[in-house]
């Protein structure tokens, strides 16, 4: 199987796939003229730049985060078939897709989907983290779901 990932390298995906909600938000919010979405978006922009260093700091603390005796290979083959298949994780993807939107309301859609997606991916990275991880992982889930709340009252506005 190609491109395996173990358990650290995972996190790093959460990180890179932050990254790219953090440059899709802001490309966004300099891209309308409607103030009220500039603002969502900015705000969703300053929100993926604190699950970064969130990320950043769950590599730091774990001394060998690899799964071993958390979870089953088949999992591991499970996490590593989200990270190839969602879109948000290859580099750079979040630019390119802010730069193609056409209007605020398909920007908004593809952010539903963005968050949607990272939700799955982080109920999946909180399985292979440690027990006091795990409640920051459910902390920045709770906030993607907020993050969702608040782009579906939008997307009803717009």
């Amino acid at each position: 199987m190609a491109d395996v990932f173990s358990g650290s390298e995972i996190v790093e995906i959460g990180i890179g796939i932050e990254k790219n909600g953090r440059d899709f938000y802001s490309i966004l919010s300099e891209s309308t003229k409607d103030i009220k979405v500039q603002e969502a978006f900015r705000f969703l922009a300053d929100e993926e730049e604190k699950h970064i260093k969130v990320f950043q700091e769950i590599l730091e603390k774990a001394q060998e985060l690899n799964g071993q005796g958390l979870v089953s290979d088949d999992y591991f083959a499970y996490m590593n078939a989200l990270a190839r298949e969602y879109v948000f994780t290859k580099e750079n993807t979040g630019k390119a897709i802010a730069n193609v939107i056409k209007t605020d309301k398909e920007a908004v859609g593809k952010a539903i989907g963005f968050e949607k997606e990272s939700i799955i991916f982080y109920e999946g990275i909180r399985k292979i983290v440690s027990d006091a991880n795990k409640k920051i992982i459910d902390y920045l889930i709770e906030q993607e779901n907020t993050h969702l709340g608040q782009l579906r009252q939008m997307n009803g506005l717009i």
